[in-house]
């Protein structure tokens, strides 16, 4: 008698540990650790994860359950990933089943369908459900809630003659084509014998078939090929002289045509560089590099080159980039250079085309993995080296639970496989520069650009004197004469806005009301497109009120400048301009990205207009003019790393220019043109800003100097967020050590989200062995009381936002 270890899929405290339950005899053998099973719990069924096998329990036998369901017969996480998930809940303070549903695609997370059962007879039911009764004793729950009728379902619950049941249901389906097996030539001249000479086509395909017997081939090929019908193949078909059948093929995400490219000639720099990553490589040692090089230093042929030598160790390698928007390029580079040994997965794939990206990874059908943040998970069995592009970026992070850093995992699985993690970026994070500094992470440099071209010349322009000259347009003048020269030179230029939308907000000119989002504490934003207002945070739209909602008057206006509102501008000054816009509005289709950075290469326009997700990673020979609209956006927002995120969004979009052969130009424009982000990143200073970046930290005692965990409660009702967040400080700062401070607590930026209070509180320490422990003890409150009432505690330990 052997009994399975089970982590349910029930996010709750009491429930955050495995359950034992009884393998059945006949599935001893079947039952393996890292599959997934479904099992009784409580009065359903749910999904559980196999995370251990042992031969006897704490629990009486008699009290133990069987499985009822084998979902795997081989298991879809390994060993490592078992431990990964509880370092991770450790490591997070999550639960157990959310680091596990992490590491899987959506395709293989568990779909609850509910079923009502008849139990009675149907003239027992109220009047109203018979009819659903008549033709199945199974009705998805779904037709009753849709009529209406819970109710009545309800009482016919409590009254014994219908049951509730819970299905699992798996998303995730394997994509078959149907194809025709031919026979042997021996059974084919069987079946032209007892035919005569009656159907001169049919003939004439199966002495085709004879030419090919024991061929698998698509119908299509066979129509092709004997210029038949399908009823003609039907027909030999029946006769036996071939079969129907179905065969497993991988939905490629990956539609292009990829020209197959060499290694370039690496510079005395790359090659040094290359030399540290590859010695770690041969002598299986975890080591983390951070790779420090300028926009156009040649990172990537640095990554690639990498790659080469990992899989000629027989290796496997992950490589994630920090946007949807770069994973075309970045795929198309490394589909160039290792063919059809690369998957793809990033949020931008359907549910189907992860789930086989997936399978590729773990049958070991690839040897790299490019992807977002989550691509860190790829089940590969045999790591030989992981790679952090732009490993600044705050998308990295995960904002909900699991609230993981994929750079943390990275080194983690580093640990486990023995082998080193390259963080790569111009601009690093402080944290990461810091600890190169002291010799946690080693250093790679690029100083030069990897062709030898000149760093483009950066222009800052104070917007205060346009406005002083009478220039009221968001272009100032020196910008609109760029626009015009690289317009007549036939030469492209990228326009970088920090938002999307057609205006920031709607503002009455007469009692000063914007209009607000009725769930969250923020602004409304104007979207020409739909005429609509929209919350960026909650998706809450409405049409655009004709008057000021308070005073009645007519005078309402939108303010701010949006992409849509850009684009305008753009026509109305250079009607002759083809223009791109790309943010979140114009690329919700799938593929759309990868579309329109085509056509941008291609030629297809004059200027591509867009939001955050062209400043990174675009790399095309006839960008020679890059402006910066407003440098200010990111840099008054009440948050710590403001300074360090305009540095590093102004460096990178400025890299975007001149990085072939043409000269490259750049146009900042500002409001305080003075301040050290931007006057540093004008020539891609990054030692100076980051040693007065760290000077400014030190003084406020903020990371790297500290440690930072945030402690945020929410409730619907403002009062009791309030009482509960005071309730969270006090009991930290009679827990935690006199080296700790808790600050706060305080509202939140946004104070109201979604209909929901927020306030925070903010631990910051420098050591303190307690922190763990004690908001283990936190939760443990929360869960077993707090919820009950309503309250959301969340608790993140390395926060991106403040």
């Amino acid at each position: 008698m052997r009994f399975a270890q089970v982590i349910v899929d029930v996010s709750a405290y009491p429930v955050d540990r495995p359950f034992d339950y009884l393998i059945p005899e006949d599935w001893e053998e079947l039952i393996d650790i890292g599959c997934r099973v479904k099992v009784p719990f409580g009065p359903r069924n749910v999904l559980g994860f196999v995370v251990g096998i042992v031969a006897e329990s704490d629990v009486p036998v008699e009290k133990i359950k069987p499985i009822s369901e084998i979902l795997d017969l081989e298991s879809i996480l390994t060993e490592e990933m078992l431990s990964l998930a509880k370092w991770l809940k450790h490591q997070t303070i999550c639960y157990e089943i959310d680091a596990l549903q992490v590491m899987l695609p959506g395709a293989l997370r568990a779909k609850y369908e509910k079923y009502a059962v008849l139990l009675g007879e149907v003239p027992q039911l109220p009047q109203m459900l018979q009819p659903y009764f008549e033709k199945a004793k199974k009705v998805n729950l779904a037709q009753f809630e849709k009529a209406n009728l819970l109710k009545p379902l309800k009482r016919a619950v409590k009254d014994g003659l219908v049951n509730i049941e819970n299905e699992v249901k798996q998303k995730g389906q394997v994509k078959q084509v149907r194809k025709v097996q031919i026979y042997s030539r021996e059974q084919i001249e069987e079946v032209i014998g007892q035919m005569g000479k009656r159907a001169p086509k049919q003939l004439a395909l199966m002495e085709w078939m004879q030419d090919h017997a024991g061929a698998i081939v698509l119908p299509e090929q066979i129509y092709e090929a004997v210029q038949v019908t399908s009823s003609v193949l039907n027909s030999v078909i029946e006769k036996g002289a071939a079969a129907y059948i179905q065969e497993e093929v991988y939905r490629d995400p990956f539609t292009k045509e990829v020209v197959k490219t060499d290694f370039l000639q690496l510079t005395d720099e790359q090659d040094k560089a290359l030399k540290k990553i590859t010695e770690a490589i041969d002598e299986k040692r975890q080591e983390t590099f951070l790779l420090h090089g300028i926009t156009g230093s040649g990172k990537t042929e640095v990554y690639l080159q990498a790659i080469q030598r990992t899989i000629a160790d027989g290796k496997e390698a992950i490589v994630l980039v920090p946007e949807i928007s770069l994973t075309p390029q970045m795929t198309e580079r490394f589909k160039s250079r290792f063919g059809d040994e690369v998957a793809v997965m990033h949020s931008g794939l359907s549910v189907g085309e992860k789930y086989d990206e997936w399978r590729k990874v773990q049958q070991g059908k690839v040897k790299v993995v490019v992807g977002a943040r989550s691509a860190v998970f790829a089940p590969f069995k045999n790591l030989g080296l992981l790679i952090l592009d732009e490993e600044h970026e705050s998308t990295y992070k995960q904002e909900d639970s699991p609230r993981y850093h994929a750079r943390d995992v990275a080194i983690w699985r580093g640990n486990y496989y023995n082998c080193p993690v390259v963080l790569g970026s111009a601009t690093p994070a402080l944290e990461s520069f810091a600890r190169a500094k002291k010799g946690v992470y080693t250093l790679l440099t690029l100083s030069q650009r990897a062709k030898n071209q000149a760093l483009p010349t950066v222009q800052i322009i104070d917007m205060r004197e346009q406005l002083q000259a009478g220039n009221r347009s968001m272009f100032s003048e020196p910008l609109m004469e760029a626009l015009r020269d690289r317009l007549d030179k036939k030469e492209q230029t990228v326009l970088f806005l920090n938002r999307r939308g057609y205006s920031s907000f709607v503002l009455c000119r007469d009692c000063g009301t914007t209009v607000q989002c009725p769930n969250c504490d923020i602004s409304l934003t104007y979207h020409r497109y739909q005429e609509k207002l929209k919350c960026h945070y909650c998706g809450h739209d409405e049409y655009i009120p004709e008057t000021c909602p308070e005073c009645l008057s007519e005078n309402i206006r939108y303010f701010g400048t949006g992409t849509q509102k850009v684009e305008e501008e753009i026509h109305k000054l250079f009607p002759e301009a083809r223009v791109m816009r790309m943010d979140v509005d114009t690329t919700k289709q799938k593929g759309a990205h990868e579309k329109m950075l085509d056509a941008f290469g291609r030629g297809e326009a004059d200027i591509l207009l867009g939001t955050q997700m062209i400043a990174k990673g675009l790399d095309f020979p006839n960008i020679t003019l890059v402006g910066v609209l407003s440098a200010d956006t990111a840099l008054h927002l009440p948050d710590y790393r403001a300074a360090e995120k305009t540095f590093q969004l102004m460096t990178q979009v400025s890299g975007r220019a001149g990085r072939h052969n043409k000269l490259g130009e750049v146009y900042i424009q500002t409001y305080t043109p003075e301040h050290y982000a931007i006057q540093l990143s004008k020539d891609q200073h990054y030692t100076p800003f980051y040693e007065r970046e760290m000077h400014t930290r030190h003084i406020a005692g903020y990371p790297p100097y500290y440690y930072i965990a945030l402690i945020q409660v929410s409730h619907e009702d403002v009062m009791f967020a309030a009482e509960y967040a005071g309730r969270v400080a006090e009991y930290l700062r009679s827990n935690l050590s006199f080296n700790v401070s808790v600050i706060g607590p305080t509202t939140a930026s946004i104070a109201r989200l979604q209909n929901r209070y927020r306030y925070q509180c903010l631990i910051k320490y420098k050591v303190e062995p307690n922190l763990i422990p004690v908001l283990l003890q936190l939760i443990k409150l929360y869960r077993s009381e707090w919820i009950k009432k309503g309250i959301v505690l969340t608790v993140d330990l390395d926060p991106t936002m403040i």
